[in-house]
């Protein structure tokens, strides 16, 4: 190439071609080189958003200044700075015509990679040099890391590199290298892995304050870079296998349901079981029941036949996806990765919609990944969302929930009164009912069904004891529950915990009563040590008061009927505890006065 003046743009700066030009004397004659405005503040720009490339960029144009120095070229910055708009139009090509105005005025050719931008250039009549791409993936460095048992490699800055590598359950992290890896050695690489992914129109959902996500081919690539990590890092994962629905050895029975009724089914797992691996098997079962299929990725990662077509997120949002695929009214979709509040909403519009849907949410078992979708939908409405919950460990299928809707009295419960809308989660291969979902006071509950621990405790009781737990926790830690019948429990806690659980004229315990509808005992957890101290009661107005001597201000004391425990108390600051007698506690100590029953204090 013989050119006395170029102007390269943005693309071929932050992909090293003219510093590459420069070092090797490409150009013969070469006496300028000229730096329109408009990049070096597009650069710039970048590069404040934490953008990989706007480092790169400003990099490189500190390269050329120094080998333009060197080699006699003169270097100039020209023409005008773009507006905030203009840098925010620049993908639609509002900077890349400034640019092409800079080479046609300065009467310079035009170094581009971008084709478009070379043809545009042209129609215009300015002189312009297309460079194509020559980076390809097996260049990129990481490739010869790869064996056939590899899952993941991680590179990173000052760490040897290792690879996890086996089969799925069975993993290990392995070091790959003797050596650490250099700094310039992971950020070449992340540089070339960004201008591939951008020169070949790859996905990339890049430059997040230093978080760049580039699918490439069967390798999800996720880099890291400061500020985001306090070190430079690469971390490419691709499948290992591809199985189809035959190799999981389904029953009939569940092969018959994914392709007779299942509609709303749940693929869940903790990271790495294979729940992706699965989805992909699923989604080719039902391509070949002759179904329409699309896919919804963040990124476009799994592994399908050409004739499934996967989708991202349109603009940055699965809800404009969605709208789309509605539009086109697929059989099924498969939503991989359900994260995101939204996401469990759009999952379940889709499929109140009528699109048949399949989910992949990590969950830890299988009917936490139900109770994910709790609180983001109506509780009547899970059923008609989800019918079949797939639970995945260590790439193998451990339980299958199918999920259905009734009304009727939860199990442990017999008053016909506590009847109520419920879902039920039972195991699909045997029918047996193992979770009961429904609404316990203000609150949406899950309960384990047990048959034999019922036959001990019932799910009112476990409804309850929990709830009280809670609550007499805030005050002992170690209280004891008992439950006398499905409307009565007993409740002990040590004797200082007393006066503070029932409140001010008993406030707590009859708020926690009328929320559960139950009723509670409160009784010391210790009992007293048996010493009696004398007290003088006295009846003014509506209230009976307990008057201790002063000695006693701000002890804790238990006061009986008889061998009956009544309450528990701290005495006041004016030597007395005050009871109303239209209180439960009142009550009794009017009895017991009427019946000349004995009223004693311990401590």
């Amino acid at each position: 190439m013989r050119y006395e003046k170029i102007v390269p743009d943005t693309s071929v700066i932050i992909e090293g071609k003219i510093t590459d030009m420069l070092r090797k004397g490409e150009v013969e004659g070469l006496k300028e080189v000229i730096i329109p405005r408009c990049v070096l503040d597009e650069l710039q720009s970048q590069a404040a958003k934490k953008r990989a490339t706007g480092y790169i960029g400003l990099e490189e144009l500190k390269a050329i200044r120094e080998i333009c120095a060197q080699k006699g070229i003169e270097l100039r910055f020209t023409g005008e700075r773009p507006t905030f708009e203009e840098i925010q139009l620049a993908k639609g090509g509002r900077l890349d015509a400034i640019i092409r105005d800079v080479a046609k005025d300065e009467n310079a050719t035009l170094i581009t990679g971008d084709y478009v931008q070379f043809l545009t250039g042209e129609a215009e009549g300015v002189s312009a040099e297309y460079i194509p791409p020559e980076v390809e993936t097996r260049e990129l460095g990481f490739e010869k890391y790869f064996t056939e048992d590899t899952m993941s490699i991680h590179l990173k800055e000052g760490v040897i590199p290792m690879a996890k590598r086996g089969k799925p359950g069975e993993f290990k992290l392995l070091k790959i290298a003797k050596e650490p890896l250099q700094k310039d050695e992971v950020e070449k690489m992340i540089q070339k892995i960004i201008e591939t992914a951008r020169r070949e129109n790859l996905y990339l959902d890049a430059d997040k304050g230093g978080a760049v996500i580039v699918q490439m081919g069967l390798n999800r690539i996720a880099i890291a870079q400061p500020p985001f990590s306090e070190a430079s890092e690469i971390t490419i994962v691709r499948p290992i296998v591809r199985l189809t629905l035959k190799d999981y050895k389904l029953s009939e029975k569940l092969t018959q349901r994914l392709k007779d009724k299942a509609e709303g089914i749940l693929i869940s797992g903790p990271p790495g079981s294979g729940k992706s691996t699965l989805a992909a098997s699923i989604a080719d079962f039902y391509l070949q029941q002759d179904k329409i299929i699309k896919t919804l990725e963040s990124p476009r990662d799994l592994q399908v036949d050409p004739e499934i077509t996967q989708y991202g997120p349109l603009n940055g949002d699965f809800a404009k996806t969605a709208d789309i695929l509605l539009l086109v009214r697929p059989d099924y979709s498969i939503f991989d990765e359900i994260r995101q509040a939204k996401d469990f909403k759009i999952f379940a519009d889709m499929r109140l919609a009528g699109v048949g849907m399949i989910g992949v949410v990590h969950a830890s078992e299988a009917v936490n990944a139900i109770q994910r979708f709790i609180g983001k939908i109506e509780l009547g409405m899970i059923p008609h969302v989800i019918d079949t919950v797939i639970f995945l460990k260590d790439g193998e299928i451990k339980n299958v929930y199918e999920v259905s809707f009734t009304v009727r009295v939860p199990t442990g419960m017999s008053e016909p009164d506590l009847a109520r809308p419920l879902v039920e989660i039972r195991n699909f291969e045997d029918g047996k009912l193992v979770y009961e979902i429904y609404t316990y006071g203000e609150e949406n509950v899950v309960i384990p069904v047990d048959a034999k621990a019922e036959k001990k405790k019932s799910g009112l009781h476990q409804l309850a004891e929990e709830r009280v737990r809670q609550e007499i926790m805030k005050y002992d830690r170690h209280a004891e529950i008992d439950f006398a019948s499905d409307s009565s429990v007993k409740v002990k806690v040590k004797n200082e915990a007393i006066p503070r659980l029932i409140g001010k004229e008993g406030m707590n315990v009859n708020r926690l009563q009328d929320e559960l509808g139950i009723h509670i005992d409160v009784e010391p957890k210790i009992p007293s040590t048996g010493k009696e101290v004398t007290f003088a009661l006295e009846e003014s107005g509506n209230s009976l008061h307990l008057i201790f001597d002063k000695r006693m201000l701000g002890k804790n004391v238990s006061v009986h009927t008889g061998d009956k425990f009544l309450f528990a108390a701290t005495v006041g600051k004016k030597g007395e505890i005050k009871v109303s007698k239209s209180s439960e506690i009142g009550n009794e100590m009017i009895k017991a006065i009427v019946s000349k029953k004995e009223i004693k204090a311990l401590v």
